[in-house]
């Protein structure tokens, strides 16, 4: 990748200001595959500037040019698809049918709900004799993570972009790639000079940097819920908005009604996609005391049927995890459940049989969860299924609502008007029921320590936006 020692700033690939890199590894090898540059506040200064410069004249084109800019952006994107997919699944470890189709093609996805909502929104409106006027709030500082990378990418970036905001990128410097071939796509579509830039590093270095910037209006912030807090303590002083998309605990109830075997068999396996490595996966499954037998079998069931492996193997369906960091945290979580008395299921600690290199976890269940336990309390973000046991649909919803999380939650119902009844008595920014298909226009974000905010569709462009009263206008 010619661009990787470089940074995308005002239309062009430019060198750092203080020369520094950082490997790349490969998280199937354990090896380092390609060397990015890291920046430094004077660094992001340069790109700030440009956005900021560039604030007046993008902030003032039509909603028909921002959309035929998208337009362009979306087919530039799609032309090289399977591109993203193999970097990302170079990169964070991604088996490379699931970072082609779902981690690329999510991307592909946010762009076209993005154009599709700009189509559609009204940027003024009259309530009386006063004009409501919806902005640009100015210019935005991003900072996304390594799990699902370009999604996190799209989905701000699409919505700045038609909202007529500029902005600064970091990506996660552990898979940074992807966001280097998003810049090329930008650039190719004709994204003017300063409404896009990209400057690469570490959290202490630039993403504080772009966060406590005075001239930055907004930052929009993925990631745990440990660093949001340093973010905002950094954002405070400025009094900038600050969006947050951070950790989950998410519950999964299975309802006595519900379709046992599809029901355990879904939602474990949807823990381990992506090899835990989802902020809103279902790792808390809650199931009838009298059903704990059936859940452990199916659930062992599903884990077995896991296949771990190189990224690169056809028959892959989970790769490793993407770090030595992870891995440990991973390994320690998994070793906690083991102390504190829970039913160890399927997997465990270390790798799995055969894999002696690579950051490789085993999936892995526990049953009998006490709800006192670190493995209920504690996001892993790791293949480790939780299955905790109830006796009431109102206990059920208490030990579900009882975190300090509240991304997503789920509900496995035998009727819709069961499960719409429990779904609307969880605290949790989305619910999904009996396993719906994903919806990008559906609005995604937390409750309480899980963040503020929400993206996608009409909910994540509105983030972008100030809203402004004319009074007396008629």
């Amino acid at each position: 990748m010619s661009n990787a020692l470089k940074f995308y700033i005002n239309g062009e690939w430019v060198d750092p200001v203080v020369p520094a890199t950082l490997d790349v590894v490969d998280p199937a090898t354990e090896q380092a595959f390609a060397r990015i540059s890291v920046g430094t506040a004077a660094d992001v200064d340069r790109a700030v500037s440009a956005a900021r410069a560039a604030f007046p004249s993008f902030s003032s084109t039509t909603k028909a040019e921002r959309l035929a800019l998208l337009r362009r952006i979306l087919e530039a994107f799609e032309s090289r698809m399977d591109e993203f997919g193999d970097i990302i699944s170079r990169e964070m470890g991604a088996p490379l049918r699931l970072a082609r189709s779902s981690q690329a093609g999510i991307g592909a996805a946010h762009l076209r709900q993005t154009i599709k909502t700009l189509e559609a929104f009204e940027f003024t409106s009259m309530i009386g004799t006063t004009q409501i006027v919806r902005e640009p709030i100015g210019v935005v500082g991003m900072i996304t993570p390594w799990n699902w990378p370009i999604n996190q990418i799209a989905c701000k970036v699409a919505p700045a972009l038609a909202a007529g905001c500029t902005m600064v990128l970091k990506p996660s410097e552990i898979a940074p790639l992807n966001a280097i071939l998003f810049a090329e796509v930008l650039h190719e579509a004709g994204t003017p000079k300063g409404v896009f830039n990209l400057v690469n590093g570490d959290g202490p270095s630039v993403g504080l940097a772009l966060a406590s910037h005075p001239d930055v209006d907004m930052v929009s912030f993925t990631g745990s819920t440990r660093a949001g807090i340093v973010v905002a303590q950094a954002a405070a002083p400025t009094i900038k908005r600050v969006q947050q998309e951070l950790g989950g605990k998410s519950a999964n109830i299975i309802l006595r009604s519900a379709d046992f075997l599809k029901a355990v068999r879904s939602g474990a396996a949807k823990c381990f996609e992506n090899s835990g490595q989802s902020c809103n996966a279902p790792t808390r499954m809650f199931v009838p005391f009298e059903r704990m037998d059936d859940a452990i079998a199916l659930a062992r069931e599903t884990a077995e049927g896991v296949v771990v492996g190189s990224p690169t193997r056809p028959e892959t369906t989970m790769g490793p995890v993407v770090s030595k960091i992870q891995f440990d945290k991973i390994q320690d979580m998994i070793e906690s459940g083991i102390a504190e008395g829970a039913e160890l299921v399927a997997g465990g600690p270390g790798r799995p049989h055969g894999l002696n290199q690579g950051y490789f976890v085993c999936p892995t269940v526990f049953a009998s969860v006490r709800h006192d336990m670190r493995i209920a309390r504690e996001e892993i973000f790791g293949p480790v299924l939780s299955i905790l046991g109830y006796e009431t649909e109102d206990e059920a919803i208490h030990l579900a609502n009882d975190t300090v999380f509240g991304l997503a939650a789920y509900v496995q119902a035998g009727s819709l008007d069961e499960a719409r009844r429990v779904a609307h008595r969880l605290r949790a920014g989305s619910v999904y029921i009996n396993s719906p298909r994903w919806d990008p226009a559906a609005p995604f974000g937390g409750y309480k320590q899980s963040g503020n905010g929400r993206e996608y569709g009409e909910f994540g462009l509105s983030e972008f936006l100030e809203i402004k009263g004319i009074v007396g206008y008629q």
